[in-house]
């Protein structure tokens, strides 16, 4: 992961530096070290509109360590506003990046196929597009384990990873990636540039949600790029996030959700127009890549417009299409609970897979723990040993399911269902069945 620490504000132009200084007013709010947003990170305006509360849930990815579970977890409040300004999706409470992606971060993207295949596809597709070659730098940001930019690598492509997870950092640098353990923003940027390097391509793929300081970590990408480079950007879209009631992506690392309508007005306030919008149904529920260039460069595809367009139509910049989401995620943890508890009555056994954030989310603001849930699996070998927060489950290996043979799984990591259930085709072949809790519970 990446993202802007509060020490990193300033991006280098007056609009975005008094933007900045509004929104980083901040009072105190219940979860000490926790603090409430008065106003929009992106535009600065007035406060966001609160239509989402989770609840106080604690860090999602602060697994919990086995010597650990006579403590309790830290809570805080997860909520969600709009910002009727620049119609940004973002938390209306925040944390200090260096509280959630610390030494212990345990997000390693290697473990997902899906999300490998997708990224080396996306490598051959900008090696051809942008005719990459020897001379060239292709900079990602949040650069993981170095499973997207490996695939540059062994096609003699010169990169260079940022990532300030310590964990994620070493284990791509073994794969023969260089990387900078450090946060993404404009003083980075900046330090890059006096080194004498200019990105042809920018890569930054689900992180921008994780950034705090939004100005200064696209001024980056303004400050960083060559002329006539290119930024691609991938997070999921807040479109997908309503229609398919996908809540569980909502936790404290996740500081925005975005339409490209947001992206648009983030982007050109820095200097960066949108060139491109690519959406992919399939990925973590439903993904967005937006590309862009310098302004004075840039050059749209007819398909930005016609994504702006379709977004207004469907309302994403009137808080009106937001104002009911809290009801429909009601309605959703209702009917997964009665589910569980109804085959819990039954004598069912039921365990969990993927003991990802958004199972953390899913469970803690769910009220699900070990009274309806006996385990966790997870391919992640960083993550097997340890409990989710709050629910407490313990995380084991998925070869257990063949041991224990559950009744039911419970698909935690419902992004990835496809594969899972294929993975686990011996544990369905022997009576297993699946549950996908979003967009409603529906067992397989």
């Amino acid at each position: 992961m990446s993202s802007a620490t509060p020490a990193q504000r300033g991006s280098g132009t007056a609009e975005a530096d008094a933007t900045q200084k509004q929104a980083t007013q901040k009072q105190d709010a219940p979860g000490g070290i926790a603090t409430a947003v008065i106003a929009c990170r992106s535009c600065g305006g007035p406060a966001p509109r609160l239509f989402l509360s989770l609840g106080s849930t604690p860090i999602a990815n602060r697994l919990v360590r086995a010597d650990a579970l006579d403590a309790t977890d830290p809570s805080f409040p997860l909520e969600v506003g709009f910002c009727e300004a620049c119609a940004l999706v973002q938390l209306t409470h925040e944390l200090p990046a260096s509280e959630i992606f610390d030494e212990d971060y345990p997000y390693f993207s290697s473990f997902s196929d899906m999300l490998v295949r997708h990224a080396e596809k996306h490598v051959i597709d900008l090696i051809a597009s942008r005719n990459l070659g020897p001379d060239s730098l292709v900079v990602e940001v949040a650069s993981n384990d170095g499973y997207l930019l490996k695939a540059f690598v062994e096609r003699g492509i010169p990169v260079l990873g940022i990532e300030p997870t310590p964990g994620p950092a070493a284990a791509a640098r073994e794969a023969g990636v260089p990387t900078r353990e450090e946060f993404f923003g404009a003083e980075l940027a900046r330090q890059l540039v006096a080194e004498g390097r200019k990105a042809d391509v920018i890569i930054a793929n689900n992180v921008m949600a994780h950034v705090p300081d939004l100005n200064s970590f696209v001024e980056g990408f303004s400050i960083l790029l060559a002329d006539g480079g290119l930024v691609d950007v991938e997070n999921p879209g807040v479109g997908a996030l309503l229609a398919h009631t996908e809540f569980d992506t909502v936790y404290h690392e996740h500081f925005c959700y975005f339409s490209t309508i947001a992206v648009d007005a983030l982007m050109r306030r820095h200097g960066l127009a949108l060139v491109g919008v690519q959406e992919f149904p399939e990925l973590h529920g439903g993904t967005l890549r937006w590309s862009m260039q310098h302004t004075a460069t840039a050059d749209p595809a007819e398909s930005v417009a016609a994504v702006l367009d379709a977004e207004r139509a469907a309302g994403l910049d009137t808080f009106d299409r937001y104002a009911s989401f809290g009801d429909d995620v009601r309605a959703v943890q209702d009917e997964l609970v009665a589910l569980l508890r109804s085959l819990r009555a039954d004598g069912r056994t039921i365990a969990a897979y993927g003991a990802a954030a958004k199972g953390a989310t899913l469970l803690n603001s769910s009220g699900i723990g070990t009274d309806l849930l006996d385990f966790v699996v997870d391919r992640n070998i960083h993550k097997q040993g340890r409990y989710l927060p709050g629910a407490r489950l313990p995380i084991l290996d998925p070869a257990v399911l063949l041991e224990r043979q559950p009744d039911y799984l419970l698909l935690l990591a419902w992004n990835v269902k496809k594969e899972i259930i294929a993975q686990q085709a011996e544990y369905a072949a022997r009576g297993g069945s699946f549950i996908v809790p979003v967009p409603r519970p529906v067992v397989l």
